[in-house]
């Protein structure tokens, strides 16, 4: 399990130094207990942190929780390479986090009014990412088997009563990892990629 805060920091390094030849990569992590607040994130959606550490972010959004049992993706894409703009990889993100929710029999949707992938109006994947050079860092959160009592403590995504859902309150029990493996094909199959390296 890996520190938010080191991670961030590899993140950023890493796109500092890319260049055009650079592989695009997606990295799948776990990350202890953390708030993390995006760049225009506003302290008050911290209802009660308690000992939850808080971290101020550069990727965009608003408030969200990492802790155990979430599965994060990483995408760090050269999207000027790929052809693509923002607006886009958000869309093709969300698309693989709903085909992927569709594989287990799971009815989700993207909201236009707020980036994530919902199912009954509940939010089970938020998405954050920060552009520099033309190139993506940050990414995607899934809820998969975690404890969601934190959600209470915060407006996920600076919204208040939004409630917050995992596969698992859904019935779906693999593994983080068999999770994250079919989530990755689905990117890359959204994105044309024929192979997606993971660090």
């Amino acid at each position: 399990m890996s520190s938010y805060q080191d991670v961030w920091q590899q993140m950023k390094e890493f796109t500092h130094s890319r260049n055009n030849d650079t592989c695009d990569e997606a990295w799948v992590v776990e990350h202890p207990p953390v708030f993390t607040l995006g760049q225009a994130g506003k302290s008050e959606h911290i209802l009660a942190a308690g000992d939850i550490p808080i971290v101020k972010s550069d990727r965009g959004g608003q408030v969200t929780y990492h802790g155990p049992g979430q599965l994060i993706v990483y995408l760090l894409i050269d999207i000027r390479r790929l052809g693509i703009n923002v607006r886009q990889l958000v869309s093709g993100i969300e698309v693989s986090i709903v085909n992927l929710l569709n594989t287990y029999n799971v009815v989700a949707a993207a909201r236009k009014d707020a980036p994530g992938v919902y199912v009954d109006g509940k939010k089970i994947a938020a998405l954050g990412l920060r552009i520099r050079k033309g190139c993506s860092y940050h990414g995607l959160s899934l809820n998969v088997d975690m404890d969601m009592e934190p959600y209470s403590q915060i407006n996920p995504c600076g919204y208040a009563e939004m409630e917050i859902i995992q596969l698992r309150d859904l019935g779906v029990t693999q593994s983080l990892m068999q999770v994250s493996e079919l989530l990755l094909t689905h990117i890359q199959g959204q994105f044309s990629y024929t192979s997606l390296i993971q660090d």
